[in-house]
């Protein structure tokens, strides 16, 4: 295997491209990769829909070839439907919230492309994720960090990351200063026509937003109406399927209160969506299971850590206390707002480095 060699996952966007040539500055034999993940027929959407459409492996290619590089395109569609729409749509249905692009990371784009990297012969693949891989030598552990500019930075979609997967991955992005800025300075100076091209901000296969649209017509079901609940159990109006909503929401519940109201739990067997006030949002533990640790092997006793439950969040001070068959009971220092089942936690190092320790999917938040 080619010691300087490296397969580039290219989604036609400016951050694959300039990773692609920042690793042939620095001396690499490159080769760009396009994932197909869907056919748009079969999600119901138009061809030129972002991202991962026709346009995007176009965009790709385009790229690819001004900077020099061969490019391929591999069809993924049955594993994507498999790993990661199925279960986006199992996952609303018992009642929780995906995160399917970590799911798209962890079973595709860091499994079956690393395999492909490795029958091209390729020691690395590069993807155009903000984020940093380092070695410790002292601990004989590869580490995921956070990004030099922590306004980009993705470590928390990367926390599935294994210590084999982190040995061949590199992401030259994150240690650019600018960030996004410096990306698209680049992009420009090289000629490349996705320089200017907009983010995408949607789940990739529900391209509109309306993910029960989606869900509804990918398997035909149609979600019913139910009961909205206080806290109490009292009834309070009706609702339109249970799983159009989430842990937190406010806006859309179509209730008259005198106060805002809040989504605090759903019981899907029921068919019930429990609503109260913000006060009720609130919960210090939560239980996470699918635990997978980076900085540190499987903990055996209590680890203080930052940690957050959404992408945006800032990290707060917790403890983590793993639990038997891979799971972690996590308890925060102080109240967090709408902890949510199916959503990802993910820890850091208390020392505020910006170390990945590792993280899982949140099962329950405690007490609620």
């Amino acid at each position: 295997m080619e010691e300087r060699s490296a397969l580039i996952a290219m989604s036609g966007g400016v951050d694959s491209s300039v990773a692609a040539h920042l690793m042939l500055q620095a001396g690499y034999r490159c080769m760009g990769v396009n994932m197909r993940l869907y056919h748009n027929e079969d999600i119901g959407v138009s061809i030129f829909r972002p991202c991962c459409s026709q346009q995007d492996r176009d965009d790709a290619a385009s790229a690819a070839e001004r900077l020099g590089m061969p490019f391929e395109v591999r069809d993924f569609t049955a594993d994507f439907k498999q790993e990661v729409i199925d279960k986006f749509i199992r996952t609303y249905e018992q009642g929780g919230t995906p995160n399917p692009c970590i799911d798209c990371n962890r079973r595709l784009k860091f499994a079956k492309l690393l395999d492909f990297a490795r029958e091209k012969g390729m020691n690395y693949l590069v993807t155009g994720h903000y984020a940093r891989v380092e070695y410790d030598a002292a601990s004989g552990r590869y580490l995921l960090r956070k990004a030099m500019d922590l306004t980009k930075d993705q470590s928390y979609v990367l926390y599935t990351l294994t210590q084999e997967q982190l040995a061949h991955i590199r992401f030259p992005l994150g240690e650019l200063t600018g960030g996004k800025q410096e990306t698209r300075r680049l992009a420009a100076g090289l000629g490349l026509g996705n320089a200017r091209k907009a983010e995408s901000q949607d789940i990739c296969f529900v391209p509109d937003g309306d993910y029960v649209a989606f869900m509804e017509h990918y398997t035909g079901r149609h979600y019913d109406e139910g009961d909205f609940l206080d806290t109490e159990g009292r009834r309070l109006g009706r609702h339109r399927g249970a799983v159009r909503y989430t842990i937190g929401q406010r806006r859309g519940l179509g209730l008259a209160a005198a106060q805002p109201l809040y989504v605090c739990a759903k019981d899907m067997a029921a068919n019930t969506v429990t609503v109260g006030r913000k006060e009720a949002l609130y919960t210090r533990e939560l239980c996470a299971a699918d635990m997978n640790w980076i900085a540190v092997p499987e903990p055996e006793n209590p680890l203080p850590v930052l940690a957050k439950t959404r992408y945006r969040q800032q990290e707060q001070p917790a403890t983590a206390y793993p639990e038997p068959g891979g799971r972690m009971r996590l308890v925060f220092d102080d109240p967090q707002r709408a902890i949510t089942p199916g959503q990802a936690v993910v820890m850091y190092r208390a020392d505020g480095s910006g170390v990945v320790v590792g993280g899982g999917t949140i099962e329950r938040a405690v007490g609620k």
